[in-house]
């Protein structure tokens, strides 16, 4: 893995341009301290930062054709460049390195942008071709690599990080006042555009031409959710076979050490299982309610495997905060950030690549807001009947649910039942809208809708069995957005490299044609999968609940010295830009006195400051940190 960064623009020098590329590549050292290169040409400037983790990739890149008319650079990993680069060399393309950018390279020469189709990993790549003054770029299929650009001033900026766009002279660094109040209720940034006016994302999936000044982009790959008929054996072996399949297409070479992130919950512990890595890492606050180390080190102690692990001390993660926020370029109030920022922090000592369980969850329905809300297996049976009812009368039914008086159950009832379009807009709801609104300056109250966000997924999935619905939104908004965008960041800070292999397109070819009643009925969420855990794993481990990573926040906003720390973000001058000030002060005031428990609504809050403060009141200084730790690394 690695970062990449660049720009097309004809108006400037050579000289200017090295310079500017230089500026580019040293704001993302963190994501390969190992070595830097770089391109620079009349058109264009392509920078690029390496992560060696096995001492015989870092350094090839940029890499060019064989007439030197074509050059890559790529951030990534093909797990199936061996098999693609033996079909290239039948067409009598040489290889002059053992670089998975030199495979696309050449595919990109003998096949055009279908190419994208057939590599199986994770990418963010450009391409850039000297005859014809043209860029070619991709981003993986699921997002798992982050990928942004920036299109103003005659000048096409890209990059691996946001921050690299910063030094740029075209670039005009002003937030994006409709980004807000989505982030509010999502959690995370929501919207097309990030928290940087005009800056975008390349959206998963997609790969894109830039000639001209002309950028034009292709979906070149989409979920395409069905339901085959096969019984619940078939089912589970099937899953059984393409999650072995796909482990073993991950695993690196023999000589480079890996470790695990080990959690207590079965995605993990899977795949710790089946990887036997050297070394599994744990994290937690304290002990008991915030901390799963001890039960990950259980497993570890019966797989015989070495865990590292360590407890967060509250003073330390406030401390880190500021970072954490730098390094993921925009907002977000995902409490799990913290613990991975310190748990990539604890691996990185020992090793340069560790596997983790991300994309389970979205694949194989793992979400209790999936609809699996109640505890009672009574209630629970009888929503299952109620979903092999016809849709007009599902949906009629929900709708009268929806408005009769609270009962044990009605939320699993109404869930089971509804139009997903009705009530699920992904994994979190922080603010209403309507409740955003009360704390917002009018400014930032027009934007696009919490119900427009979602809807550009749904109407595209019309048909869909409910729950194929919600595991689409969430497929493109919540994994690429915050679950992905999350785990690159926090890792990447530490110069380290994670691999999700139960997240691989192969996998997701077998997932999406999974019938839902294997998925989630009146047993379990992700049913099917946990019966393949069962497999691999002692019963503890597979029937476990998901817990995420339990974070303090509650404790934290309740300690006196913690509160003061918040407060005097809320207090400052800068924070009325943005809110009223009387009123989130009265909120965070109210939760240290317990009259309330608004804890995530203040964490959301406080982490737009946060990252607000480091981006545009202390950027410089932020940056020099950063420069001056990456230094000793």
């Amino acid at each position: 893995m690695s970062g990449i960064v660049g720009f097309l623009n004809t108006d400037s020098s050579i000289e200017d341009k090295e310079e500017q590329i230089d500026q580019m590549m040293e704001r993302i050292v963190h994501r390969g301290p190992d070595y830097g290169r770089k391109f620079v040409d009349v058109g264009v400037a392509l920078g690029f930062r390496c992560l060696d983790t096995n001492g015989s990739k870092c350094g090839d890149q940029p890499i060019f054709n064989e007439s030197d008319s074509k050059t890559i650079i790529f951030d990534g990993e093909i797990y199936n460049s061996q098999e693609l680069q033996q079909k290239l060399q039948e067409k009598g393309y040489l290889f002059k390195t053992n670089d998975d950018a030199e495979v696309i390279l050449h595919g990109y020469e003998a096949y055009g942008s279908e190419f994208v189709k057939k590599l199986r990993g994770v990418f963010a790549f450009v391409i850039w071709d000297s005859e014809k003054q043209e860029l070619f770029g991709a981003r993986d299929y699921f997002g798992t690599k982050p990928f942004y650009y920036y299109h103003k001033n005659g000048t096409f900026l890209f990059g691996s990080e946001i921050k690299s766009f910063l030094d740029h002279p075209a670039f005009e660094k002003r937030v994006n006042a409709q980004a807000l109040k989505p982030y509010l209720t999502f959690q995370y940034p929501a919207t097309d555009e990030t928290f940087f006016k005009e800056v975008y994302r390349v959206p998963e999936g997609h790969y894109f031409f830039a000639k001209d000044g002309q950028v034009t982009f292709t979906q070149y790959w989409d979920a395409q959710y069905t339901e085959e008929p096969m019984t619940e054996d078939e089912a589970i072996n099937q899953i059984d076979q393409a999650v072995q399949d796909t482990i073993q297409a991950h695993l690196p070479n023999d000589d480079v050490e890996v470790g695990t992130f080990l959690s207590s919950g079965v995605d993990s512990s899977l795949v710790t299982t089946m990887v036997q890595p050297q070394y599994t890492f744990s994290i937690g606050f304290g002990e008991h309610t915030y901390n799963e180390s001890s039960e990950a080190k259980k497993l570890a102690d019966m797989l015989h495997l070495n865990n590292e692990s360590r407890v967060i001390e509250s003073e330390e993660a406030f401390d880190a905060f500021p970072m954490i926020q730098y390094h993921l370029d925009e907002p977000s109030s995902n409490p799990s950030c913290v613990p991975l920022y310190f748990l990539a922090k604890l691996a990185r000592k020992h090793v340069k690549v560790v596997f983790s369980g991300e994309g389970v969850d979205e694949l194989f329905a793992g979400y209790t807001e999936y609809g699996f809300s109640s505890n009672s297996r009574m209630v629970r049976v009888f929503a299952q009947g109620l979903k092999k009812l016809p849709k007009k009368t599902r949906y009629r039914l929900a709708s009268r649910l929806e408005h009769t008086s609270n009962f044990h159950g009605k939320l699993h009832l109404y869930q089971s039942i509804a139009p997903a379009e009705d009530f699920f807009i992904g994994q979190a709801r922080i603010f209403d809208e309507s409740e955003s609104d009360d704390y917002l300056q009018p400014k930032y109250q027009q934007c696009e809708s919490v119900h427009d966000i979602v809807e550009k997924q749904y109407q595209k999935v019309p048909d869909l069995p409910e729950l194929k619905k919600m595991q689409y939104l969430d497929m493109h908004q919540w994994m690429p957005k915050d679950i992905l965008l999350k785990a690159d960041k926090m890792t990447m800070a530490h110069s380290l490299e994670a691999r999700p292999p139960l997240l691989d397109i192969r996998l997701m070819e077998v997932a999406e044609k999974i019938p839902c009643k294997y998925l989630l009925n009146s047993k379990s969420t992700k049913y099917a999968f946990r019966k393949v855990a069962h497999r691999h794993l002692p019963e503890e481990w597979a029937n476990r609940k998901k817990l995420g990573f339990p974070v303090p926040i509650k404790d934290w906003l309740h300690n006196e010295r913690f509160y003061k720390q918040v407060r005097e973000v809320f207090a400052a001058d800068f924070a009325s830009e943005f809110f009223d000030q009387e009123k989130i002060l009265d909120l965070l005031d109210r939760n240290y006195q317990q009259e309330i428990d608004a804890r995530r609504r203040i964490w959301t809050i406080y982490s737009f400051l946060v990252w607000y403060k480091v981006y545009f009141v202390k950027e410089q200084q932020t940056n020099d940190l950063v420069l001056s730790k990456s230094s000793k690394k």
